[in-house]
């Protein structure tokens, strides 16, 4: 193998193992708790519950 074919296979497992380490990273951080998800869900209730709630529909501008 020619040494240009050698570094960019070493350049391509360079990038696909950060990207796993950046991605396994996101994971931890967005892991939450049952409880966290629990009070997210009732806040996301609460707010769809008040009066004139935004869902995201344009019905307004139809």
């Amino acid at each position: 193998m020619r040494w240009w074919k050698v570094a960019g296979l070493a350049g391509l497992a360079g990038v696909a193992a950060t990207g796993i380490v950046l991605a396994r990273a996101e994971r931890r951080r967005r892991a939450y708790t049952p409880d966290e998800i629990r009070d997210r869900l009732h806040a996301r209730l609460a707010e769809a519950d008040e009066p004139g709630a935004d869902f995201g529909d344009d019905a307004e501008d139809s």
